[in-house]
């Protein structure tokens, strides 16, 4: 369940403890939902190389569904972070390219996925280890 979807309020819940804007999110919730995302941060990455059409979008990215694309797309679009640009054509032609926000985030997010790169060797081995020291207690 995403955290913008609960069925209890933060005021039934009591004031939330010392975060980082105090009593409320500031945004930040809704703001890390949306790049939480399973596709959002690969679809990022994928504009952040140039203009994609919906089609390259979807062969760019594995295992994307046409319709989990096309959500995708439109949420990104309605934040700010992508631009949709349709052609009157038969068929029609659209094409997708990062906004200035979206470009600002990139940033970020390719660092996001450099660190990534850089310590998926690490993060495997820690789990082989993690799991092996804790196997038994699994099988209790």
């Amino acid at each position: 369940m995403s955290v913008t979807n609960t069925a209890v309020s933060s005021q039934a819940a009591g004031p939330m403890p010392d975060g980082p804007c105090g009593d409320d999110d500031c945004g930040i919730r809704d703001v890390l939902d949306r790049l939480g995302d399973r596709w959002t941060v690969l679809v990022i990455v994928e504009l952040s190389k140039g203009v994609r059409r919906f089609r390259e979008l979807e062969r760019a990215i594995p295992g994307i569904s046409q319709r989990m694309l096309t959500l995708t797309t439109k949420r990104l679009w309605r934040d700010g972070i992508i631009e949709r640009i349709a052609y009157p054509t038969i068929p029609p032609q659209v094409e997708y390219r990062l906004t200035a926000t979206g470009r600002s985030l990139a940033e970020t997010v390719l660092v996001l996925a450099d660190w990534s790169r850089e310590h998926r060797g690490a993060i495997a081995a820690a789990r082989q280890q993690w799991d092996a020291e804790h196997a038994s207690a699994n099988q209790a």
